[in-house]
């Protein structure tokens, strides 16, 4: 598809928007709505598109034009809008979780990588090209504060109390933690090369450190580097299973995924992935892994008891991945915590 018949697609999807919409009223929406099929939805950064899967099927079954890099997502307190950062189109598409159905789009700078606090009153947006970190309120996405705290601001996440945010900048090799109550910051940290996945874990900060071979543990008070743990070449993003008991790191230039004790950090599994690029990745109910291969045009469907992996075609680059069973889950859902 060209770039102009994209962009017609694109435009023809941006609805207005009613952010106005009590919670109560999504609410009520979302409850009387009926059980909804499992989607994996597979952000396509260097094709302008989402892929829109069957988790049954193992089928495409539509593809939901944007504007030009969608990248990561996050969703709304009630779960009824997903928020998709498309960074070179400067906008955020919103889709609607349960059915991978487009809701329109809204203007907001070079989005990349984007959470909602916890207690959902901001949203935090690293806008890489940029050099920025904005903070937005999460009611009317209205700009509060503009941070420009390093170069190629990466990935992020927040202490559980909402107060701290913690956000790798990619080409300076620092985490900045800024204070979001106060709205400045509180430090910046030199931690190594490439900074990419970040993680709030059992009161410590987790940054993958994707210009070497490890993930650095650090002390979110001090921002001092308390440990180093080997990973494998290239670590890219770190993920939490929803039972807790699992830590995945996705080894991206090296291509593999490893599985870790989320106590002491042991080693327990390493999964090839060889030239592959594997990147974010979903947990489905039977437990199998749905983890894009931002090289190889797939995703990846990985048992991690058998090592068995079954792969599905989707569009270039594929980066972000979203499974709607996850909505099945109690409390917040996020791209690391699943």
């Amino acid at each position: 598809m060209n770039s102009s018949r994209r962009t017609v697609l694109a435009r023809s999807l941006a609805v207005p928007l009613s952010l106005g919409l009590s919670s109560a009223l999504l609410t009520r929406a979302v409850r009387a709505a009926p059980a909804a099929p499992p989607l994996a939805m597979v952000m396509n950064s260097g094709e302008a598109s989402v892929s829109v899967i069957d988790m049954t099927s193992r089928k495409v079954i539509r593809t939901l034009p944007t504007l030009r890099e969608p990248s990561h997502w996050a969703l709304s307190k009630d779960r009824s809008k997903m928020y998709i950062a498309d960074a070179n189109g400067n906008a955020l598409f919103i889709v609607d979780p349960r059915t991978g159905t487009a809701l329109g789009h809204t203007v907001i700078a070079d989005p990349y990588q984007l959470g909602f606090t916890p207690d959902h009153r901001y949203l935090v947006v690293n806008a890489l090209r940029l050099d920025y970190v904005d903070v937005y309120r999460a009611d009317d996405l209205s700009l509060v504060k503009r941070f420009s705290p390093g170069s190629m601001p990466s990935h992020l996440d927040f202490s559980p109390d909402s107060r701290w945010s913690f956000n790798s900048m990619q080409a300076s090799g620092t985490l900045v933690s800024f204070d979001l109550v106060n709205m400045s910051i509180r430090w910046k940290a030199k931690i190594g090369p490439t900074l990419a996945g970040v993680l709030w874990h059992n009161g410590k900060v987790l940054v993958c450190v994707m210009g070497s071979d490890h993930v650095a543990e650090v002390d979110p008070v001090s921002g001092a580097v308390l440990r180093r743990i080997k990973t494998g070449v290239g670590p890219h993003n770190i993920f939490l299973t929803p039972d807790g008991k699992t830590l995945y790191v996705s080894n991206r230039v090296g291509g593999s995924l490893v599985a870790l004790d989320p106590t002491t950090f042991e080693l327990r599994r390493t999964y090839p992935f060889h030239a592959a690029g594997p990147d974010d990745l979903g947990v489905a109910p039977d437990g199998k892994l749905w983890i894009s291969l931002r090289f190889r045009e797939q995703v990846a469907v990985l048992d991690p008891h058998t090592g068995s992996v079954e792969t599905i075609d989707v569009g270039r680059s594929p980066h972000g991945i979203f499974l709607n069973t996850e909505l099945r889950h109690p409390g917040p859902v996020t791209a690391e915590t699943l």
